[in-house]
């Protein structure tokens, strides 16, 4: 009998009519400064979830919080259409990113995606407000005049850079937001510099206040996947400057 194969792809759960969206995606990394900042912008934004990721790459578990389960790896949508959010909270192994970038920007690119900004954190030992940038130079001045500096020089890993360099390949508008965040602990107020920034560039209004008060719940409600990431953080995910 023949072995099925998985179909590896952007499973939709939610028919939503999503038309050349802005796509902002964070992932498992320094603070859980992405995961933590699209969370909050889904929550504030009162996006649905429309599709999860199927990769034979990802990771065997799966997330629940507050006894709530979830896929590990989703896709949202707020009601307009135009702004769509990706988030994983799992770390990922090296050898499954390009697959992994593949299928996000195939997707990206069906939805006619007209700007990817991935959102994340560098490892420090202190945050300092700061957001910085790495992109194509067209949209680093763009950044400049909103007051958020170009990285001179570094290399980004992990799946954020292996989306990076797929956009490259395929000629997709693409950023990275970067912030200072603990190396050791979930960082809400690192996640809330990267909100504010986005508020500042696209024009949204994100209120962070909610978000800069829950350090000590966000502790302890991502402590388990904050350890699993320190695991990995060698091999898997970073800025590095």
């Amino acid at each position: 009998m023949a072995r099925k194969i998985l179909d590896e792809s952007v499973h939709e759960i939610k028919k939503t009519l999503v038309k050349s969206p802005i796509i902002f995606a964070g992932f498992v990394g320094p603070g859980l400064a992405g995961p933590l900042a699209i969370g909050h912008i889904i929550e504030k934004m009162r996006m649905s979830e429309i599709g999860y990721l199927r990769s034979r790459y990802l990771p065997p578990s799966t997330v629940f919080i507050q006894g709530r389960l979830r896929h590990p790896f989703r896709f949202y949508s707020n009601k307009k259409g135009n702004i769509c959010c990706v988030i994983c909270e799992v770390p990922l192994k090296a050898e499954g990113l390009y697959n992994i970038a593949s299928i996000v920007l195939d997707w990206a690119q069906a939805k006619g995606c007209r700007e990817l900004v991935i959102l994340d954190g560098v490892a420090s030992e202190e945050h300092d407000s700061k957001t910085f940038c790495a992109a194509e130079e067209d949209l680093c001045r763009i950044m400049q005049d909103k007051e958020i500096s170009m990285i001179s020089q570094g290399f980004i890993s992990g799946i954020p850079g292996s989306i990076l360099n797929e956009c490259i390949i395929r000629k997709i508008r693409a950023i990275t937001l970067l912030v200072k965040a603990s190396h050791a602990h979930p960082d809400p107020l690192a996640a809330a510099t990267l909100i504010d920034s986005v508020n500042k560039v696209y024009g949204t209004v994100i209120d962070t206040v909610d978000l800069r008060k829950q350090k000590e719940k966000i502790g302890t409600e991502f402590r388990e996947l904050s350890e699993k990431y320190k695991e990995h953080r060698q091999a898997d995910s970073g800025m590095y400057m």
